[in-house]
This record gives C-alpha cells, sequence and structure tokens, in this order.
C-alpha cells in the first residue's frame, strides 16, 4: 500500500464516439474508444491545507493588456480546469457521505496539466474531472468501495454542477478505457442510475485517423433545437435518434464478424443522420468540411463527438490514407493515425464491477 505521503498521479485520455453518438442522452447505444494521442493528468499531494493550483496557461489570470484578456476570452472562454477540480471534490465528498462511506481527515494539493485540444469534440473537461476522481479514490483508499458503473455518474455530476450539458459516454469511455459497447436503454437508466457497459477487444478496430483544426473558429454557432424536439415526442427526431442508436448495435455486429466494409457504411451513415436531425448551421462549416475531405477520397467519416474532430477510416488503405493527409495539410488540418488505449480498470476495479 502506498504511503500517507505519497503522491498520487493519473492520467484520463480524450475519447472517440465510434457509433451511436448522439444516442447516449437519449436512452440509445454507443460505441467509444480512449484515445491515446491526447490526455489530461492530474496529480495529489498530501499537504496541511487544500489546495486547488491554477494551471499557468489554462488558468490564466494575469494578461499584459486589455486587449489580451478579451482575446483570450473570446477564443478560450472563461473557464480552465480549477472549477472542474473543484467540482468533482464536491461531488465525490458528498456520494461519500450519502452512501456512508467514511473519509479520512488529510488534505490535499491537486495540480493538472491537459494537452487535449480545446472544443475539439474530445472530452478536454471530462478527462481532466475523470483523472482527479481517480486520484481521490487512491487518496482516500476507497477504490473498492465506489462501483466502476458510478464513476462515470460521478464525473458528469461534477459538469454538471457547472452547467456542462452532455451524456454519460464520454465519462464511461475515460473510466474504463479501451473500447466499450454501452446500452443506455431506459430501463437500464431508471432501474440501475447507470447503462450497461460491455469492454470490447480493442484488436476489433481497424486503423483509424483523426482530423481536426487547431483553431476550430466556426464549431456551430446555432443553438440546436433536437433535444427540446424530441422531448416534444417529435416523430422524425424520435425515429432518427433509434436509427442512431440502432448503428452502434449493428457496429458491434460488424465488429465482432470484422465485416470493415459494414463499418464504414455505419460510420457514414451515422454522420448523415446527425446531419439531417440537427442542419448545417447547428454544425459549422468547418466541421462539415472535414468530414467531407475524407469522403471525397473515397474513406469513411463522422465526428468524434459533437463537431470539432473527425473519426475516418481508409478502407482502401495506406494509398488512400496518403492521399487524406496530403488533402488535410492543403485544408490547413491536422492529420494523424489513432492510438487506442487498453482497458485502464485494475483489479481492485473490476471487483466492483457489477457488485450490488
Amino acid at each position: 500500500m502506498a504511503k500517507q505521503s505519497a503522491v498520487i498521479e493519473h492520467k484520463s485520455y480524450a475519447r472517440v464516439g465510434l457509433l451511436g453518438n448522439p444516442s447516449d442522452v437519449y436512452f440509445g447505444n454507443t460505441i467509444s474508444f480512449s484515445l491515446g494521442n491526447f490526455w489530461a493528468s492530474v496529480r495529489l499531494e498530501p499537504s496541511i491545507d487544500l489546495v486547488i493550483v491554477p494551471h499557468p496557461s489554462h488558468d490564466l489570470v494575469q494578461f499584459s493588456s486589455i486587449s489580451h484578456l478579451v482575446n483570450r476570452l473570446q477564443n478560450e472562454g472563461y473557464y480552465g480546469g480549477v472549477r472542474l477540480l473543484m467540482a468533482i471534490v464536491k461531488i465525490f465528498h458528498n456520494y461519500c457521505k450519502e452512501s456512508n462511506i467514511t473519509l479520512h481527515d488529510g488534505n490535499f494539493t491537486l495540480s493538472y496539466d491537459t494537452n487535449i485540444p480545446r472544443q475539439a469534440g474530445l472530452s478536454g473537461s471530462s478527462a481532466i474531472v475523470s483523472a482527479a476522481l481517480s486520484c481521490l479514490l487512491d487518496f482516500y483508499k476507497v477504490r473498492h468501495l465506489i462501483k466502476v458503473e458510478v464513476r462515470p455518474n460521478l464525473v458528469l455530476n461534477a459538469e454538471k454542477e457547472l452547467g456542462i450539458v452532455a451524456g454519460l459516454q464520454d465519462r464511461v469511455a475515460q473510466v474504463y478505457g479501451g473500447v466499450v459497447y454501452m446500452d443506455f436503454g431506459k430501463n437500464h437508466m431508471d432501474e440501475l442510475g447507470h447503462g450497461i457497459y460491455t469492454p470490447m477487444d480493442v484488436d476489433l478496430l481497424p486503423p483509424l485517423y483523426l482530423i481536426y483544426a487547431e483553431n476550430p473558429s466556426d464549431s456551430g454557432k446555432v443553438h440546436s433545437t433536437v433535444r427540446q424536439r424530441w422531448l416534444d415526442g417529435d416523430k422524425f427526431i424520435r425515429s432518427t435518434i433509434e436509427e442512431v442508436a440502432n448503428i452502434a448495435v449493428e457496429g458491434r455486429k460488424a465488429l465482432l464478424e470484422k465485416d470493415y466494409n459494414k463499418l464504414a457504411a455505419l460510420m457514414n451513415h451515422n454522420f448523415d443522420l446527425r446531419r439531417r436531425m440537427f442542419g448545417d448551421d447547428a454544425l459549422g462549416a468547418m466541421n462539415i468540411e472535414m468530414v467531407e475531405i475524407a469522403r471525397k477520397v473515397g474513406a469513411a467519416s463522422k465526428f468524434t463527438g459533437s463537431g470539432g474532430a473527425v473519426v475516418v477510416f481508409c478502407p482502401d488503405g495506406t494509398s488512400q490514407v496518403k492521399q487524406l493527409e496530403d488533402a488535410c495539410h492543403s485544408a490547413g488540418f491536422t492529420f494523424q493515425p489513432i492510438k487506442v488505449m487498453s482497458s485502464f480498470l485494475n483489479e481492485t476495479d473490476l471487483h466492483t464491477l457489477g457488485s450490488k
């Protein structure tokens, strides 16, 4: 066992929603995986007082001029990671109290770093929260008392605390690692408070690629009405969401059978359905361009999340990859092979799975 004075560090990786998104917030099904190209790391060090350390660049509060401040806010928004760390500490504490889990009295200093591109739809915020939660589990030695299935809810609740609107999919991928098939059926969600999460073999995935913009300027400025229309029982939205959820069901079968032509068709169909529901103004011209640049060379492509980055499969192999790489560079987009991380769950975590 680590001594109480030991420093604890955890990484949480970006994620790619491969199939089925955005049905996770509509009792649907998705397949996601953890993306090894980018991560957030959180460091917890025992200390006299409880301290949350601002990041020198992400939590900037000192500026060279008023225009520096204004430009920064326009490009980056108001928030760095300090509020995320504070929120998960609160949610974790409250959950333990409600669950009669006793926490020792020690204090700590939390700091973080991240290289996940901002506004790229790669779940940068939840990566910070997820890594921090892992640190708290180990510092208080309660990993065995908090079920793996529940942890994504804690991450999501910390973000909801801050007004971030999101679903469970990203947090599940970041807590579990590897490739995960997720069933968010209403029965499970109502009865268990979470979905049914089934890890899949990472070797089932073909080589995949990532396209993203270094400076996402047009990430869809128009507020989407899809959520409200779904709540109002809009038949088109309801049936299309069902179709999107079914893509993940079919996708799981295609991956298990290594039917990659089917996978390509499902990826494209997933994006087409999203486009039909949300409309081009909400998706953003730059995001659509990233999808279409891949399609022009015959590759399959779709958003990794709600936009900002695109996951691509090149069924024709290396010559097609080279063609796409050249097209991305010409258009000013970043293109790189995807590294998929294996499952993060250790023996203690696995013992909590499915336990009541």
